[in-house]
């Protein structure tokens, strides 16, 4: 591999390829004032984002930051056999079970040492998120978002439209944006994963966020007719969704409704990376609607965490945890936003003075909601999740959506059964 190097303090961008996630070239070269980073932030925005924070953090410690970035898709797909191999000293992931399940593989190194000097500077949520079974910290917030319903204001204002908080209410919006030629709902999952929102929000809905936790853990079965009942009530609101969702990118998706051809998406706010500057002031969201179930006062939403953790044995711990703690501090985390303003610092000192509309709209939304989870590939073990799980059985339901429900919900259980022990 190729490395360009870089004068002391700054930050070094390289390429891989993905299908190997092999950084041993970078690895073997990390010595001194050298940390490597594994990175998935590989969208032009977040990417040029996460350079801003690592300028910031190279300017505070003194240290070299050789940065790996992988397609974010890829990354995730790869993690387990990157994570065997050589990989960087640290590496962007996400909180809760998809951390705790790498750190039991022995695959990442607790950073208790690092959160004994951070702590102060997180809430009592953040911190449990990054916790591992045996009481070790395992991970390092930097920031969330909501998932929730992103429209373009402009094109609601010339229609009339108003938020709707009920699903009759939704319904009857999407049916006017058709009648008004208009696609209701953006929607897209050629990269497997954007479906798992979708049935996350209308599992939480019907059943609640501990049914949710419980799916996601094993301990429910994916039989139970209340699954069924997910799959029935996405089933009746696909009509109003764009059609072709296996074949388009979310970012295409979010293009759309960013133009106007779309009434509504929802997906994390990490959509608005897809709008120019002008376009991003433009931007407005709600809570996907409640169902009339008993489960509507918790508000539940997916808000994942994501932050880094340290690798099994990295090259340069010291200055890998150096690294850490200045992601850590709000400082960091606003330079990443200022280019990406997409997200809500995880830091108590970040600076919210500057947060757009859109950012502390999404801050109130995540205090509002009652049941806060990370989403489904992040709440279930990863050889569940992945392209051979649930990512190929919801691809074949939204392939055929009038299929058996009880065999596919049956293929989903079987699968889950063959599963190893973890």
């Amino acid at each position: 591999m190729a490395v360009r190097h870089a004068a002391r303090g700054s930050v070094v961008a390289t390429g891989l390829a993905v299908a190997a996630l092999s950084v041993s070239a970078v690895g073997a070269a990390a010595q001194g004032g050298t940390v490597t980073v594994g990175s998935n932030y590989s969208d032009e925005v977040p990417k040029a984002a996460f350079q801003a924070a690592l300028d910031h953090c190279a300017q505070q410690t003194g240290d070299t930051y050789v940065v790996n970035t992988v397609e974010h898709g890829a990354f995730q797909d790869n993690i387990n056999s990157y994570l065997q191999g050589t990989p960087d000293d640290v590496f962007t992931w996400f909180a809760g079970y998809r951390a705790k399940f790498f750190y039991a593989q022995g695959l990442a190194a607790p950073v208790s040492d690092v959160w004994a000097d951070i702590e102060s500077n997180y809430n009592p949520a953040f911190k449990g998120a990054s916790t591992a079974d045996d009481g070790e910290q395992i991970f390092v917030p930097f920031y969330n978002y909501p998932w929730v319903v992103i429209y373009n204001k402009a094109i609601w204002d010339e229609k009339g439209y108003e938020v709707p908080h009920t699903l009759e209410e939704f319904t009857a919006l999407a049916t006017q944006m058709q009648a008004d030629g208009l696609i209701p709902v953006a929607f897209a999952d050629k990269d497997g994963w954007p479906a798992m929102g979708t049935f996350d929000i209308l599992n939480m809905r019907i059943n609640g966020y501990d049914f949710h936790t419980g799916l996601m853990a094993g301990s429910e079965s994916w039989t139970d007719p209340k699954v069924t009942a997910v799959f029935e009530a996405w089933r009746s609101l696909l009509p109003v969704h764009q059609a072709g969702a296996l074949g388009r990118t979310w970012q295409e998706a979010a293009q759309d409704m960013i133009a106007g051809r779309a009434g509504m998406y929802f997906l994390g706010t990490f959509a608005g990376e897809q709008a120019d500057e002008a376009q991003r002031a433009n931007l407005d969201f709600f809570p996907f609607p409640t169902l009339g179930t008993e489960f509507d006062a918790q508000l539940g939403i997916d808000a994942p965490i994501d932050g880094f953790m340290l690798s099994r044995e990295p090259a340069n711990a010291d200055g890998a945890k150096d690294l850490l703690r200045c992601l850590a501090t709000g400082a960091a985390q606003n330079a990443f936003l200022a280019v990406s303003p997409n997200n809500v610092a995880a830091a108590n000192d970040a600076d919210t003075s500057a947060y757009t509309p859109f950012q502390e709209k999404a801050a109130a939304i995540i205090a509002g909601s009652g049941a806060i989870a990370q989403f489904l590939d992040r709440d279930t073990r990863p050889d569940f999740a992945g392209a051979n799980g649930m990512q190929s059985f919801l691809q074949s339901f939204l392939g055929e959506p009038d299929q058996d429900l009880a065999a596919l919900q049956a293929s989903i259980q079987d699968f889950w059964d063959t599963l190893p022990p973890q």
